[in-house]
């Protein structure tokens, strides 16, 4: 039988998190990465200076958003920053108001693409045209 070396279960783990850098990522598909200063029983978090982190291609921009709750049930990954390869990635940031741009721009592409899919299987005689986005 393997002994267990951590003695805490479920989301007592995340208190060996607190007061490290972290990504959050989110059922709504954000990111987010702060400092975890606070957790309880349901992984309900707490992150201080936390910035929301938007991705289009190879570009990045970071919103800041200070102090943030976030329900455990919304969250879906959650990872410790690696400080020094942070800073070798082969990401360029650009302000907020250009990744934001950028963004709304890859928003309507998605939407044109699935008026265009949806646009065909109505032709074909599909009437129910729900299609699952890509992650």
């Amino acid at each position: 039988m393997e002994e267990d070396l951590n003695p805490l279960h479920g989301t007592a783990h995340l208190l060996e998190e607190v007061d490290k850098k972290l990504m959050v990522l989110l059922r709504d598909g954000r990111t987010l990465i702060g400092y975890l200063r606070s957790v309880d029983q349901f992984a309900n978090l707490v992150l201080h200076r936390t910035i929301e982190r938007i991705h289009v291609g190879n570009e990045y921009g970071d919103i800041p958003r200070g102090v943030f709750i976030i329900r455990g049930e919304n969250v879906v990954l959650l990872g410790e920053i690696d400080k020094d390869r942070e800073q070798t990635l082969p990401l360029k940031e650009i302000s907020v108001e250009e990744i934001l741009d950028c963004q709304r721009r890859e928003q309507e592409q998605k939407q044109e693409k699935h008026k265009l899919i949806s646009k065909a299987l109505k032709e074909r005689g599909f009437e129910n045209n729900e299609i699952v986005e890509e992650f």
